[in-house]
């Protein structure tokens, strides 16, 4: 066992809740039509290979990629996972978690890609789902992705569905859904109707575009650093083994970029909202975390938050025609600040995200103790508590870090996250011990503070904890 892995566990037999026990991770089924982004994401994905329980890596179809219409073959994984192989021995020096490449193969298969939006064949890929979904013996929730179409996930349910109808409920119960927009038309023509009295919850993004192809027309100058090719040659794309190598920037002459720009990972959201922070994002769509924070528009479906006081969500699919980010987009309004204010809530982490991609990428190439890994925390007190209107509320924490560096915190009110409307003032925000706010006066809302907990090292990593205040 790796020495952070063995740190990891023993903080988390003695309560911290940075850490997983390999029973507790997060079980996620990918699948993905096989864009140019979807294989910049594969890259960051099997970086965080170690902080799931991977059920299946599986290629489908899209109103975008088919087979016959800009196809990138059945085998596109391959290359990918051929060079996880290569840097697998490196990066179990790092946390022994890592799955095997032989595991990762078996879970790699081939899904519904005839046609966009064909449900109807059987396919290796639609039976492993379907596996894993009438597999009693793990009660854990399944996060299934849709990074393309959702054809694949919904020839899976429609097998259940004819074979099994009387499983249809608990089946529902374990699966947890985030689409990056609706790329076929299966959710609403046979997921929704036949499923959705079941109540499964339902992420559909539109927020990913704040890491897809137009970054550069509404990030931030200060986020769009860490997506640069200044950043990323040396952070990701040079020296850092052969994984990374793979990895596919903006090369020198594309229109608008320069030479390592960050080209696309559109995808990527589905998978960073399953990364073990501390945020606490699983636990509910509009807490806000790595993958975007979403509000609850019908039943259990969860889309992108719109400022427009008077708008109104499409009853049907939201995607490329109607999410509200890319039809605005569309319009190409110069410096746009409502549309970057839109993408905030998945842009705010950019610079931490990236930080800790490039600590993975360190991981292919780099002994343990030259590498940079993430501080583990312990919270004085519990994760959900409840307070009264006016009462002083004390903060305290600490933490420790795999590598003896030294830790900086903050205590931040996430407003986004929370009901409450009045704005918290914390004292003393940046002590570990000495920290406190005032309850407003608004009974029945919730205040929800993030410790935010910073190493010193090169990249510097960042984790959280997020604590949750009942006011009574």
């Amino acid at each position: 066992m790796s020495p952070i892995r063995l740190l990891l566990l023993l903080a988390f037999v003695l309560g911290g809740f940075s850490a997983l026990a390999a029973s507790d991770k997060p079980r996620v089924i990918v699948t993905s039509d096989g864009e140019i982004d979807d294989e910049c994401s594969l890259v960051r994905l099997l970086l965080y290979a170690n902080e799931w329980d991977i059920e299946g890596i599986i290629t489908s179809s899209s109103q975008y990629h088919w087979h016959g219409h800009k196809w990138a073959g059945d085998d596109w994984a391959q290359p990918y996972l051929k060079a996880y192989a290569e840097v697998y021995p490196n990066l179990l020096k790092h946390d022994a978690g890592f799955p095997t490449p032989e595991f990762l193969q078996s879970r790699t298969l081939l899904g519904n890609v005839e046609t966009e939006g064909e449900m109807d064949e059987v396919t290796a890929g639609s039976k492993r789902i379907v596996e894993v979904l009438l597999d009693n013996s793990d009660a854990r929730p399944i996060w299934i992705q849709a990074w393309g179409g959702t054809n694949t996930i919904a020839r899976a349910l429609k097998t259940i569905e004819e074979e099994h109808p009387e499983k249809m409920a608990a089946v529902a119960k374990k699966i947890r859904f985030y689409f990056i927009w609706e790329q076929d038309d299966t959710y609403q023509r046979y997921i929704r109707p036949h499923w959705g009295k079941y109540q499964i919850p339902t992420i559909i993004s539109d927020q990913f575009i704040a890491l897809f192809y137009h970054w550069k027309k509404f990030l931030p100058a200060d986020k769009q650093a860490y997506l640069a090719g200044s950043w990323m040659r040396p952070n990701i794309l040079e020296n850092h083994g052969p994984l990374c190598a793979l990895y596919k920037a903006h090369g020198k002459g594309d229109k608008g970029f320069d030479d390592g720009d960050f080209r696309s990972e559109g995808d990527s959201p589905a998978f960073l909202h399953t990364i073990p922070t501390g945020l606490r994002s699983m636990e509910s769509p509009d807490f806000g975390g790595w993958g975007g924070r979403f509000v609850k528009v019908r039943d259990n479906t969860w889309l992108d938050p719109v400022a427009e006081p008077s708008y109104h969500y499409p009853e049907g699919r939201w995607f490329g025609d109607s999410a509200w980010g890319r039809t605005r987009l569309k319009k190409e309004i110069p410096n746009d600040a409502a549309l970057t204010a839109y993408l905030e809530p998945q842009w705010r982490w950019i610079d931490a995200i990236q930080n800790d991609f490039a600590a993975r990428a360190d991981w292919c190439v780099k002994e343990f103790k030259d590498a940079n890994h993430a501080p583990v925390m312990q919270l004085n007190g519990a994760l959900d508590r409840t307070v009264k209107a006016g009462e002083i509320v004390k903060l305290a924490a600490s933490a420790t870090d795999p590598d003896g560096n030294k830790l900086a915190c903050r205590w931040w009110q996430y407003a986004d996250g929370d009901s409450a409307t009045g704005t918290v003032t914390i004292a003393n925000n940046d002590s570990w011990e000495d920290a406190s706010f005032v309850a407003p006066n608004e009974p029945g809302k919730q205040v929800h503070i993030i410790l935010e907990v910073t190493d010193n090292d090169t990249p510097p990593l960042t984790r959280y904890q997020r604590v949750i205040f009942d006011v009574h």
